[in-house]
């Protein structure tokens, strides 16, 4: 199966559900025969979805680029150079995998908050848009969607953080948010 006409997604906003939202998505397609290739940015520790994905074969890819780290805000300009080449690592494989049309579904995970990072040129995510064939989904997720990557999407969902138990001093927990 191939898409007849492959669109621009992106999960975006505040609240909880981004990546989950983008994994779920792949799961349908690589359901339905289409290769999905999700490349997440700023991640690195083990997750669920992770240890799920890299179990189902060809069809579904999940890559990193980043040695684990601490979050970014706690990097020394050391690390965050490191981390720097590693995320242009990470996109020129996503900029390779959309020139060979690699798959049928590409998911740019956190593409947006490297992007608010200062890693990646918001005009150079801008230029993969326009470069993706005809026929491939793209999937973008992250905070902080830029305007011209926004006007350059043909589906935006904002997920909205309205309650949530980090507020109540619940951390994360394994299992439901990795």
């Amino acid at each position: 199966m191939r898409l007849e006409k492959g669109l621009v997604q992106v999960y975006t906003g505040n609240g909880k559900g981004k990546t989950t939202a983008s994994i779920g998505l792949g799961v349908r397609a690589y359901g339905n025969g289409l290769k999905v290739i999700m490349i997440q940015f700023l991640k690195s520790g083990v997750t669920g979805e992770l240890n799920v994905l890299n179990n189902l074969g060809e069809n579904f890819k999940v890559y990193r680029f980043e040695k684990e780290k601490d979050f970014t805000w706690n990097l020394t300009e050391e690390q965050k150079e490191e981390l720097k080449k590693e995320i242009a690592e990470g996109f020129d494989f996503a900029k390779k995998v959309v020139k060979e049309n690699m798959c049928d579904m590409l998911i740019l995970d956190e593409v947006m908050a490297s992007v608010n990072g200062g890693y990646i040129k918001e005009e150079d995510v801008v230029k993969l848009i326009e470069s993706k064939n005809e026929n491939m989904e793209l999937v973008l997720t992250g905070r902080n969607v830029p305007k011209a990557i926004a006007d350059k999407s043909d589906l935006i969902t904002e997920m909205k953080d309205i309650k949530h138990y980090f507020n109540k001093g619940i951390p994360a927990r394994k299992g439901i948010e990795f």
